[in-house]
């Protein structure tokens, strides 16, 4: 199967090994992965503050650029899959090329566990960690337990649960430079509470949540490790 792979900006910018990890798994899981060059932002952060021209332009930019390929479009960063999905019927209203390509946009996990019909890749990583559910995957999307599922797959992975871990990690994108001081607290509870679980390491599928905590954490002198999935779901067990 040919997959196009959807990398989103802040895993281009922020997370490049999550993008390389992403290309790895699909092809050992025997997809041909092709990147469209021309691909830019989805135009979420335009979106959210309030400015739908400019993401409107941007969205058209993705539409056509992935208009041109064939096979399932998929993502790491359920957030910008979310935004094609569902943000594009807002912005592009009944554009049948807007609809096709959102049909075809799946987040890497549920395109897995879904589509490929795989719920077990392997992988093994030794500690204690808690998870973090994507906001747009667990509310949005409906995709958080295919994620879990991969999950579960880990070889030496123990998860253990928090205090109510739906909460959101104060990321939420502009939120974060928007609100910073309010953003901060609610990262350090999710901080504080993935020890007092006793976890060494949280793990999530959003990139922007990781950065986000794993900054927290490091200001704050935390060994708390913060963990994209593909990180684990890599054979050698090399974290």
């Amino acid at each position: 199967m040919e997959v196009q792979l959807f990398i989103t900006c802040l895993v281009d910018l922020a997370a490049p090994g999550v993008g390389e990890r992403t290309v790895s798994l699909l092809e050992r899981l025997g997809c041909t992965v092709s990147f469209p060059a021309g691909q830019t932002c989805c135009g979420q952060p335009a979106f959210n503050s309030g400015h739908p021209d400019p993401a409107r332009r941007v969205a058209e930019r993705f539409v056509e650029v992935f208009t041109a390929t064939e096979g399932p479009i998929v993502a790491p960063f359920g957030s910008c899959v979310h935004m094609v999905q569902h943000g594009y019927r807002r912005l592009l209203g009944d554009s049948p090329e807007a609809a096709a390509v959102a049909v075809r946009t799946r987040d890497l996990f549920s395109f897995i566990v879904d589509d490929l019909g795989v719920s077990d890749v392997g992988g093994r990583f030794d500690g204690t960690v808690a998870w973090h559910d994507e906001c747009h995957l667990l509310r949005g999307s409906g995709g958080a337990g295919a994620a879990r599922t991969l999950l579960d797959g880990v070889e030496g992975c123990s998860v253990v649960e928090t205090e109510r871990p739906e909460l959101c990690c104060g990321f939420g994108g502009t939120f974060s430079m928007k609100l910073p001081k309010v953003s901060a607290a609610m990262a350090d509870e999710k901080l504080d509470r993935a020890v007092d679980a006793g976890a060494t390491a949280i793990v999530s599928t959003d990139p922007g949540c990781l950065m986000h905590m794993e900054g927290r954490a490091r200001r704050r002198g935390m060994a708390l490790r913060c963990h994209h999935l593909v990180d684990l779901l890599e054979p050698d067990g090399t974290l």
